[in-house]
């Protein structure tokens, strides 16, 4: 009887929560929306919501991914504030989504590009840093930068022919 080598199990590698931000965004290029993504984890880097840009689908200007996931998040735990919550989004996030996460006390902010025009946490205003700015996350970026520059890229290429 001829014997078979045992087959090495198929290990998946496991996806961090910038993974699953890029694959919220590209779910959203795939609905026509911008390609923005984001993840809300709590301090232990469990997964509490994630979500895409849905502003077109739900003719919501401020259905942003930041927004969506944060929202969910917050209903998920049941309180307005997500202390020792971290958020992962693909892109720099804009004014109103910099307000939300100061509001909602999210505890560190990891983006992908930065974004010279929209922007708000490095560029623009650099809102965590205004007086009036309540709470200050800490703040990682560059992270999947190249990945989010693509993906923006592409998006627009396709969009303006």
């Amino acid at each position: 009887m001829k014997h078979k080598p045992a087959q090495t199990p198929l290990l998946t590698p496991l996806l961090t929560p910038m993974d699953i931000a890029f694959a919220e965004a590209e779910k959203a290029a795939e609905r026509g929306e911008v390609p923005v993504g984001a993840v809300v984890t709590d301090k232990a880097g469990n997964i509490v919501a994630q979500a895409g840009n849905r502003t077109r689908e739900l003719n919501d200007p401020t259905a942003h991914a930041e927004l969506l996931a944060v929202r969910a998040a917050c209903a998920k735990i049941g309180s307005e504030r997500l202390p020792d919550h971290h958020l992962y989004v693909t892109l720099e996030p804009c004014a109103m989504c910099a307000a939300t996460i100061s509001f909602a006390r999210i505890d560190r902010l990891y983006y992908g590009a930065g974004d010279t025009k929209m922007g708000a946490v490095e560029n623009g205003p650099n809102f965590f840093t205004q007086p009036t700015c309540h709470h200050a996350p800490e703040v990682y970026e560059g992270i999947g930068e190249a990945k989010s520059v693509e993906l923006l890229k592409t998006f627009f290429k396709e969009r303006r022919g």
